[in-house]
């Protein structure tokens, strides 16, 4: 299937059009440029280019004049308990005013405290309290930036024994309490899903759909093997499995089509087999389309 990519508008506000798109990786920066590849968008974090200037942003700047973009954030911490970095908001600010990305988004989890980053993304409890801190979070951030961001569903690995509300229920009141959008990540749904002992398909029927603004598609590691079970690593590092696959289909059901991405942050390949990657999501997606219509 040849797709088309979305003109840049005269104002620059481009909308994420309702297609594949892969992370932007800097070993691809050339590649890209150069080919031009039929691909719908790309998403870059944020904390890769919150320097002042130099090649990061000669080639952001480039490929942004060529497709619409995404920032996905990474360093917020919107589901911690402390106070959100100000030097860092108002550099993702800064990003935002001058790459004019068609979505915004971040995570519910934590990932700072006491002034030191970690390098993981950490759940948080979902009691009315973390509620109560999380939709301050969003509010203040969406302040910031002057627009609507997407909050990302996190994968788990353990549950907090004072957890009373269930994710879904827990995504949905932050999503009516600050008109913020969702982003869907059905990988991490699939490695929560068997981490946990739930049903992917059924989480996806419970996931508060309408508000549902981009798809996540990844891999995972089997890590580790234990006595009847098994442990899932969402580390981006491989292909999408079948499973996955499959479970992404069920979502468009229900969601109709998202601008979906390509996640792929570790063991990263040729530019051409994220492009196959993006394919694949694309030609679901119109499948998707066509049995709704059907229907």
């Amino acid at each position: 299937m040849t797709l088309s990519v979305a003109p840049i508008v005269a104002d620059g506000s481009d909308p994420v059009p309702a297609q594949a798109g892969i992370g932007l990786k800097a070993q691809h920066y050339l590649e890209i440029i150069e080919t031009r590849p039929p691909l719908g968008w790309f998403e870059a974090h944020p904390e890769n280019y919150m320097g002042a200037g130099g090649p990061p942003h000669q080639y952001l700047t480039a490929i942004r004049e060529l497709y619409p973009l995404s920032l996905h954030g990474v360093g917020m911490a919107l589901g911690g308990d402390e106070a959100l970095d100000k030097n860092h908001l108002n550099r993702f600010r800064a990003l935002v005013e001058r790459y004019e990305p068609g979505l915004v988004s971040e995570h519910l989890a934590w990932c700072r405290r006491g002034g030191v980053y970690y390098n993981d993304l950490l759940p948080a409890p979902y009691t009315e309290a973390v509620l109560d801190t999380l939709t301050g979070h969003i509010d203040q951030m969406q302040s910031a930036l002057g627009r609507t961001i997407l909050v990302e569903n996190p994968s788990t690995y353990v549950t907090f024994d004072d957890s009373y509300i269930p994710e879904t229920e827990f995504l949905a009141e932050a999503a009516k309490r600050t008109g913020c959008g969702l982003l869907l990540d059905v990988n991490n749904v699939y490695v929560s899903g068997v981490n946990q002992g739930f049903d992917p398909y059924a989480y996806i029927d419970a996931f508060p759909v309408e508000a549902v603004g981009e798809i996540h598609l990844a891999g995972h590691l089997e890590e580790i093997r234990i006595p009847g079970g098994r442990l899932l690593i969402d580390d981006h590092g491989s292909d999408i499995i079948e499973d996955v696959w499959a479970l992404y289909a069920h979502a468009l059901a229900r969601t109709g089509p998202v601008p979906t991405l390509i996640e792929r942050d570790n063991n990263i390949p040729a530019l051409g087999e994220l492009l196959a990657e993006a394919a694949r999501a694309d030609e679901i997606m119109l499948g998707s389309k066509q049995q709704m219509r059907a229907s």
